[in-house]
């Protein structure tokens, strides 16, 4: 996070302001494709961010109003400016407050649909909500293959939160009570469930705080050479990495698993599975960025066991799918 220093030095030389001539600005990265997975951001041809990593945020920061300024975005081993792959010219008005998403696909083959890459640009961003009783939550569109969706909510039955929400668009921020909510994200025109998440904001500590939530990655990855999978993520205003919100099952009854167990936790080098009839079931693991990191299922081996031991440190999802698509999902801790 020491290259955001400089990021906050740098867009300030040049020119001497007032604090009139200031604006706040949050830049998130969430352009999928692989070409793009770290860039190089510059503001008037100087580096001020270097390895900017997919799924991250910068914090908000003070940055000039009033005069344009552009912004250039280049691969990891840019040398200068030069190798910039996309340069964005802004003006600022002063006292606003900006969130500004980098998205879309760099490549030039291998991705279908291939929405450009761009920054979009929101400005009407905020750092707070307005009291502790709530969490402000702006949701941004982010994934190029996925339809144009709405958000159902089911765990409180506060029912349809958007409609017909489309790639690209940003849905201003919804100041929501801080509870524990399960969303459904549907298909506009199927009205198919794409995928169900748990959202829960009193558990996660999100009172009083701003929000963007994003829908990241590829419907479907394959189709894209096992790209980052489709997943609802959250960033707060003091940016880093952008954390998903876990799955929930989909079309399942919640008795249905309810005598699996699975053990130890925290594991070292084997998963153990009892109390449920384990054939043919199959086994997904995704890290807490949404990442599918099997492109196979995994298998069980002798007495009923998920080997884990290739797994890094940290904590994951251990997916656990039937025959008839009914899910359940299992958090774990790899030591």
């Amino acid at each position: 996070m020491k290259k955001l220093l400089l990021f906050m030095i740098v867009a300030l030389l040049g020119v001497h302001v007032s604090p009139a001539q200031m604006a706040r600005i949050q830049v998130i990265h969430n352009s999928p494709d692989a070409a793009a997975e770290k860039v190089d951001v510059y503001i008037d041809g100087v580096l001020v961010v270097d390895d900017f990593a997919f799924r991250t945020a910068t914090p908000f920061i003070d940055v000039t109003a009033g005069t344009e300024i552009s912004i250039a975005v280049a691969p990891a081993t840019s040398t200068s400016v030069a190798d910039a792959i996309a340069t964005f010219p802004f003006t600022l008005a002063a006292n606003a407050t900006y969130v500004v998403i980098a998205d879309g696909i760099v490549s030039t083959s291998g991705y279908t649909p291939a929405s450009p890459f761009t920054l979009k640009v929101y400005n009407k961003g905020k750092e707070t909500a307005p009291s502790m009783t709530f969490t402000s939550v702006l949701i941004y569109h982010g994934s190029t293959d996925a339809p144009t969706v709405d958000f159902v909510e089911t765990g409180y039955g506060a029912g349809t939160v958007l409609d017909d929400f489309s790639y690209g668009e940003f849905h201003d921020y919804i100041d929501a009570t801080v509870r524990d909510y399960a969303v459904d994200i549907k298909d506009s025109s199927t009205n198919d469930v794409l995928a169900t998440y748990n959202t829960p904001l009193k558990s996660l500590n999100l009172a009083g705080q701003s929000i963007t939530v994003l829908v990241s990655g590829f419907l479907d990855p394959q189709q894209y050479n096992g790209g980052p999978a489709l997943g609802l993520f959250y960033v707060t205003a003091a940016g880093g990495d952008l954390m998903a919100f876990p799955l929930a099952p989909l079309s399942v009854s919640k008795s249905t698993f309810n005598s699996l167990t699975v053990y130890p936790n925290p594991v070292s080098e084997h998963i153990m599975l009892k109390g449920f009839s384990l054939e043919n079931l199959s086994f997904d693991i995704v890290d807490m960025q949404g990442r599918k990191l099997n492109n196979t299922s995994y298998k069980l081996s002798g007495s009923n066991r998920l080997d884990v031991s290739n797994l890094s440190t940290g904590m994951y999802h251990l997916i656990i799918t039937d025959t008839q698509k009914n899910s359940n999902v299992k958090k774990f801790i790899k030591n």
